[in-house]
């Protein structure tokens, strides 16, 4: 039997002139030449005096906007692009940075008027506090209150204090627990540093950013699980052993 080809098969691949190609990308043709001038964009094709893009020079022009978002400038976009051979290449190198950069928590900001926080603190809500909650990082003053990073910190410092335990206790327990967080991150940022990451450099290949993408993807899960189990065996062991101090010392 004969094979009747689709409309997609028959249909040839869209061409564009450059005032086209600038309006299909969403920028003026006289950016879409300086990018040209630049080199990060592929030449054209020639017909005459005619210049016909394709498909390719417009996924290069959306790479190329996506990494202007992301806050690269055009020197660094240009070691990127020269990093690969096409606009794909460069798509796996962005995926890799963004494996890496993304955000590790999913924490959820609150915001709580001073009404509030004086509900919940009472005179507990001084300057000295605010402040040392101010240097953590944690909250951001506002005309009408304050925003904290995390509601369930958030939560947890008002039930902790709604339970007896004074604010200038729970700052303070945060704090160590803050520095104690960010040498256990330490840990495993050098350990995926030194052990897998080895080979991450300026002008790696597509395939190996895909690789490495993947295998951070794979990573990142186990990371948090250690920490988790770890915690979990310390609490353990020190509870039992401050359990066995106080009774001894009754």
């Amino acid at each position: 039997m004969e094979t009747i080809s689709t409309a997609a098969e028959a249909a040839p691949a869209r061409q564009y002139r450059v005032e086209e190609l600038a309006r299909a990308a969403g920028i003026t043709a006289r950016t879409l030449r300086f990018y040209r001038e630049r080199k990060l964009l592929q030449a054209p094709r020639k017909e005459g005096r005619i210049a016909w893009y394709g498909e390719e020079h417009l996924e290069r022009l959306r790479v190329i906007a996506e990494l202007l978002e992301r806050g690269h400038t055009l020197g660094g976009i240009a070691e990127l692009i020269g990093a690969g051979e096409s606009g794909r290449d460069v798509a796996e190198l962005i995926g890799l940075q963004a494996a890496i950069t993304a955000p590790w928590s999913d924490e959820t900001p609150v915001h709580l008027t001073w009404a509030e926080l004086g509900e919940a603190f009472g005179d507990q809500l001084t300057e000295a506090n605010t402040a040392e909650s101010i240097a953590q990082g944690y909250i951001t003053l506002e005309p009408d209150g304050i925003t904290h990073v995390s509601r369930r910190l958030m939560d947890a410092t008002t039930s902790l204090v709604a339970e007896g335990v004074p604010l200038t206790a729970v700052l303070a327990a945060s704090r160590k627990a803050q520095d104690y967080a960010d040498a256990v991150a330490e840990v495993f940022t050098a350990l995926v540093r030194d052990e897998l990451l080895g080979s991450l450099r300026p002008d790696l290949p597509a395939a190996e950013a895909a690789r490495l993408t993947a295998l951070i993807q794979r990573v990142r899960p186990l990371a948090r699980t250690v920490a988790d189990a770890q915690f979990a065996l310390a609490m353990d062991r020190r509870v039992v052993a401050e359990y066995g101090r106080i009774t001894e010392g009754d």
